[in-house]
C-alpha cells in the first residue's frame, strides 16, 4: 500500500466475510457498542489512515479508534522501532510489586518501559509542576485514581459538568452526564454536584454567570454567607477541555478563567480529563494548554496506550497501598508504545501538522454550506459537525461508510473527525470530499417528494 496514492475502494460493504465474522463474534460477546460491521483485517495492507477489511475493501479511517491510535495504522515511527526489540513473555507483570528494566542505565535503557513513560509524562506536565504518575490500564481507571487521591486530600464532594463523560467504572459513571444509558440503574458515589459546562457566549452568560454574590453557579454554592455547600467538603472539580461524548464542545475561555479563580479562592483541586484531548490531538500537547487554567491532576489514556493519573507529590497520598493495581505500571509493550508515540510527536513536530491540517479540514467544512449542517467546532484534529437532526447524522455516518470513510457520532446529533496526527493534506481533501458527497446523498434521500 502506497500512502501517497492509495484511495478508498469499496465494492460491497459490509461484505459477506464481514457479516460472517460479526455474526461469529456476537455468539460470544456481550451486548455493547458496535457502530457498524467493519472488520479490520490485521494481515492485510494498512498505513496511516488507510486500512483493509476482511472483504478487501480499502477504507479511510478518520476515527483513529476513538483517538486510541493517534498515529494511525503501522506508522513506521512505531512499527520499525518495535521490530528492534526482542519481545519477551510476560509482557505484563505485577508492576506494583516489582520493577522492570529494559537495560542499563535507567535514564537511557534499550527497551523503554513504564519507568521511562512516567519520566516523559512528568516532563510533559512540568509546566504545571507535576512530578508523580500512577499508571493503570484504562482511562476509567485513571479517573478513578484521580478522584481517589483528591478525596484523600480532604472532602467528600465533587463537581462534575453537564454533558460530561469520564468512563464506565462505577466511580467514573457517577461523574457522567452525557447519556442516561451510561448510568441508569447503577449506584452512584454520593456527593456529586452537576454544574453547567458553557461552550458558547450564550451558554456562558445564560447558564454559568449569575447575579449572586459569586458571579457563577459554583461560587454561589460555596459562598460563605449565602451558599449551600461548605468548601471544605469539596474534594475536586472534574472537566474535559473539550467534551467528547458530550458533542465535542470546547470549554468557554471565561468559564476556564472562572474555574481557575475558584481553584485559588477555595483551594479546589481541578482534575482535567485529557483521555481524548491529550497527546497533541487539539494542536497542543494537552487540551488544557489552550486555556488559562491550572490543573492539579491530569488523566490520560487512549493514545498513551495505558491509563495515567498525573499530579503533584502533595496531592498523591504518601501512605503506601492507598492506590495500587496488579497491572499498574506493568504493561511493558503498551508502555513502550506510549513512549514511542510521545517521542514521535516530538521528533516529527506533529503539533504543527495537527494545527495546519485541522484548520484545512475546518475550512472545507465551513465553506461547504452543506445541507443540514448547523455547526463546526473543536480544535486541531478533534473536530465535529452538528446536524439539524439525529436522523440526518446517522444517515451520513452510514453513507460515508458505504463510500469507505469511517467516522463516528458524538453528542446527540453530531459527527466527529479524528484522523491520525500525521494526516496529510491529500488525505484531508479525500475525507472532506467523501463526507460532503455523503451529506448531499442524504439530503436527496431526506427531501420529501411532491
Amino acid at each position: 500500500m502506497d500512502r501517497d496514492t492509495v484511495e478508498p475502494q469499496v465494492s460491497n460493504i459490509p461484505g459477506a466475510r464481514a457479516e460472517q465474522w460479526a455474526s461469529y463474534h456476537h455468539e460470544f460477546a456481550a451486548p455493547s457498542t458496535y457502530v457498524y460491521e467493519f472488520v479490520w483485517d490485521t494481515q492485510a495492507p494498512a498505513e496511516g489512515p488507510f486500512c483493509t477489511d476482511v472483504d478487501g475493501n480499502v477504507l479511510l479511517d478518520f476515527t483513529s479508534h476513538v483517538a486510541a491510535a493517534p498515529l494511525g495504522y503501522n506508522n513506521p515511527l512505531i512499527r520499525d522501532r518495535l521490530r528492534e526489540f526482542d519481545l519477551v513473555d510476560p509482557t505484563k507483570i505485577a508492576g506494583q510489586d516489582f520493577y522492570v528494566s529494559g537495560g542499563f542505565p535507567p535514564e537511557d535503557s534499550e527497551f523503554p518501559g513504564p519507568t521511562e513513560l512516567m519520566e516523559r509524562l512528568v516532563d510533559l506536565t512540568s509546566h504545571y509542576d507535576m512530578d508523580r504518575v500512577f499508571l493503570s490500564n484504562s482511562g476509567a481507571e485513571a479517573v478513578e485514581n484521580a478522584i481517589k487521591i483528591c478525596y484523600t486530600s480532604g472532602g467528600h464532594r465533587g463537581f462534575t459538568t453537564d454533558g460530561a463523560f469520564h468512563g464506565r467504572t462505577l466511580g467514573a459513571l457517577s461523574l457522567n452526564r452525557s447519556k442516561m444509558v451510561h448510568r441508569k440503574g447503577y449506584p452512584e458515589v454520593p456527593g456529586i454536584v452537576s454544574v453547567p459546562y458553557p461552550s458558547t457566549d450564550e451558554e456562558y452568560e445564560g447558564s454559568w454567570c449569575t447575579d449572586g454574590p459569586g458571579g457563577n453557579v459554583i461560587a454561589d454554592k460555596l459562598d460563605p454567607n449565602q451558599g449551600v455547600i461548605d468548601p471544605a467538603e469539596v474534594a475536586y472539580l472534574i472537566l474535559e477541555p473539550i467534551q467528547g461524548e458530550g458533542g465535542y464542545r470546547p470549554a468557554h475561555p471565561e468559564f476556564a478563567r472562572d474555574v481557575e479563580d475558584l481553584r485559588e479562592r477555595f483551594d479546589l483541586n481541578v482534575i482535567v480529563d485529557e483521555i481524548q484531548t491529550g497527546l497533541g490531538r487539539t494542536g497542543e500537547l494537552w487540551g488544557v494548554d489552550h486555556l488559562e487554567l491550572t490543573p492539579d491532576v491530569i488523566t490520560s489514556a487512549k493514545g498513551l496506550r495505558v491509563g495515567a493519573t498525573i499530579s503533584r507529590s502533595d496531592v498523591f497520598p504518601e501512605e503506601e497501598g492507598r492506590i495500587s493495581s496488579t497491572w499498574g505500571a506493568g504493561d511493558l509493550l503498551a508502555s513502550l508504545q506510549g513512549v514511542l508515540t510521545i517521542d514521535a510527536i516530538r521528533e516529527e513536530n506533529l503539533l504543527v501538522n495537527v494545527r495546519d491540517r485541522g484548520q484545512q479540514l475546518r475550512d472545507r467544512l465551513e465553506e461547504a454550506d452543506a445541507d443540514g449542517l448547523i455547526d463546526v467546532r473543536g480544535r486541531g484534529l478533534m473536530l465535529a459537525v452538528e446536524f439539524d437532526t439525529k436522523e440526518r447524522r446517522e444517515a451520513v455516518v452510514e453513507a460515508a461508510f458505504r463510500r469507505g470513510l469511517l467516522v463516528l457520532g458524538c453528542g446527540y446529533k453530531s459527527l466527529r473527525f479524528l484522523p491520525p496526527l500525521d494526516v496529510t493534506a491529500r488525505e484531508i481533501d479525500l475525507a472532506a470530499e467523501l463526507f460532503l458527497e455523503s451529506v448531499d446523498e442524504v439530503a436527496t434521500e431526506l427531501t420529501p417528494t411532491a
